[in-house]
């Protein structure tokens, strides 16, 4: 790899890692705020900014995958890292594909979505399809649980790894 290629991609990578930083504290704030919408938008985002991550460090296309070995070997970055899934970003990415599925053939079905702390209301139970817990920062989307704080941690651990390269 060239190296203003590596420059340039521990750059982005240094970028959606502070896009994630910034999102998190959004994500407080809104919390605080009892703004559910502003709580969404950081979910959300970061979501996507670890997404993107995600992508630059583990390629999908074979024609990259060598690309993303040597970012990882290089800032020394777990093959089993909490980073490489994009499950949940899958997830939100594609919604409009999982309600298509959802609501096929079914006749009797519970729905709540964009739930406020669902772990604490037993009535919603398996029928909440995004929900996000503000007591522990836990987001559950489809019966899986994602700890925001563990994706937060890892991509910070990556930012400081990243701006050490260039040191």
């Amino acid at each position: 790899m060239k190296l203003i290629q590596e420059s340039v991609l521990i750059t982005e990578l240094i970028f959606q890692a502070e896009l994630v930083s910034y999102s998190h504290e959004r994500l407080k704030v809104a919390v605080d705020e009892f703004d559910k919408t502003a709580v969404w938008s950081a979910i959300q985002s970061i979501l996507i900014s670890s997404g993107n991550i995600s992508k630059i460090l583990w390629p999908i296309r074979k024609k990259y995958k060598e690309r993303g070995e040597h970012l990882r070997q290089f800032l020394e970055i777990d093959s089993e890292s909490v980073l490489k899934s994009r499950t949940f970003r899958n997830k939100f990415e594609h919604y409009d594909e999982f309600l298509d599925d959802f609501f096929k053939d079914r006749v009797n079905y519970s729905y709540t979505d964009l739930a406020m702390n669902p772990s604490l209301v037993t009535s919603i139970g398996s029928s909440c399809h995004r929900g996000y817990n503000s007591y522990n920062n836990t987001l559950l989307i489809h019966g899986e649980m994602l700890d925001v704080n563990e994706i937060v941690g890892a991509v910070e651990q990556l930012k400081h790894k990243c701006k050490s390269a260039f040191s």
